[in-house]
């Protein structure tokens, strides 16, 4: 694999362009159109002008959760426990509404004051305990328990908990943040960050859309931590990728396949999925029948593409996204699921050969990040046109900035 160099994908992005809050209303942000090498802008309000009738759009309905939490021990320490993703249950919604205890994967601030004793907080009528269990790489096994039958750890981190937003926007959270920091569609809980694309979205944008004859379907990745994490590597192909959780109802992947060529990504996120199922179909075809209830769990690696793309030849054709999406229509119609669960660890970089997506929504992104090198994929190597525009026009970045419709080359 050659190598990729990360320093290319450099920009300079000063401070006051960082969008520290977001417009007073949503859909007015700025809108940068690109295709063919041409770029406009327009604004948010007027998206559905770019994006031919016929065509399905395609949005992440997670919805950020209030992750972190706050505890003192006795001696005065503060301890600061981020919640990332459920261990026991796995499974989010399963976690979020136990009334009995559950155990969270968590980045922990102070680890090393906080040793075998609980640390506990109290909110309202109920007491929250935390216990350290093992470690987990640089985060922890967390343990919750609280007093009270009938309140669920969804309730338990709306009542204590604190929404995590961006640390680059350099500020505490606000009160604002509780709803500006939710697309107007979020509705399944999970994310730690949110699928910020979507924060432009209006229902009066959504029924424009609807107006002309555009659909709308929906998946959910809940977005972790790791969105964040910055490519460290020289090369960007030794950054390892961050894996997330994704749920895509059967129906959804069966409109998918009805509107092939028609694709729209609100964001990153539902770009990521939407690109998985191509190669979760590829698995599930290799599967015989008889072997479906064997399979424990589905996962996309992050270098998958790449391998798939270099072992198929005339004795092992590739798959066409149809037979990929039917593949998994297949599966789940064998095994008697409405919903495909997943996780994808997909790393979408220069040289990805696109199978879903036509055209893509999504905000402007930090310099080396994994994201920018999503963005570059999409435009066959153009974001330097993309991202100068948006620097001498004055485009707000980052999560609460201003947003772009690209059309993939």
């Amino acid at each position: 694999m050659n190598p990729l160099y990360i320093a290319d994908f450099n920009y300079p992005l000063p401070d006051e362009r960082i969008a520290k809050y977001p417009l007073p209303e949503r859909d007015h942000s700025k809108l940068l159109i690109y295709r063919d090498g041409a770029v406009s802008e327009d604004h948010f309000y007027n998206v559905g002008e770019y994006i031919k009738p016929s065509a399905l759009l395609i949005y992440n309905n997670t919805r950020v959760i209030q992750a972190r939490l706050e505890f003192y021990k006795t001696t005065g320490a503060r301890i600061e426990i981020f919640c990332l993703e459920p261990l026991t249950p796995h499974d989010y919604q399963l976690s979020l509404s136990s009334t009995t205890g559950c155990t969270w994967k968590c980045m922990v601030g102070n680890a090393k004051k906080w040793h075998d004793e609980p640390v506990s907080l109290q909110a309202g009528s109920f007491t929250l305990r935390a216990y350290k269990e093992q470690a987990l790489g640089n985060t922890f096994a967390v343990r919750f328990e609280w007093d009270g039958d009938d309140i669920s750890f969804a309730e338990i981190l709306d009542a204590a908990g604190e929404l995590p937003i961006p640390p680059y926007l350099n500020r505490k959270t606000e009160a604002s943040d509780l709803k500006t920091y939710q697309t107007v569609y979020s509705r399944i809980k999970g994310s730690v960050a949110a699928p910020t694309a979507g924060l432009h979205f209006t229902e009066s944008v959504l029924a424009d859309l609807h107006r002309r004859g555009i659909e709308t379907d929906e998946l959910t990745l809940h977005v972790g931590a790791g969105t964040f994490l910055p490519v460290k590597t020289a090369d960007a192909n030794e950054h390892t990728m961050h894996t997330e959780i994704i749920a895509v109802p059967r129906e959804t992947i069966a409109h998918i396949l009805a509107k092939l060529g028609s694709i729209v990504a609100v964001g990153t996120t539902s770009m990521r999925t939407l690109e998985s199922l191509y190669f979760i179909g590829c698995q599930l075809r290799n599967a015989e029948m008889s072997e479906y209830r064997n399979i424990d769990s589905i996962h996309v690696d992050q270098f998958e593409p790449y391998e798939n793309d270099s072992q198929h030849s005339a004795l092992s054709p590739r798959l066409s996204t149809a037979e990929a999406l039917q593949s998994i229509l297949d599966y789940l119609d064998a095994t008697h699921q409405q919903t495909l669960h997943a996780e994808t660890q997909i790393m979408i970089k220069p040289g990805y050969t696109f199978h879903v997506v036509d055209q893509l929504i999504t905000n402007f992104h930090q310099p080396q990040s994994t994201l920018l090198l999503l963005v570059s994929a999409f435009v066959g190597g153009d974001w330097h046109t993309i991202y100068d525009y948006a620097l001498s026009h004055d485009f707000r970045f980052l999560s609460y900035g201003d947003s772009s419709i690209l059309t993939r080359k």
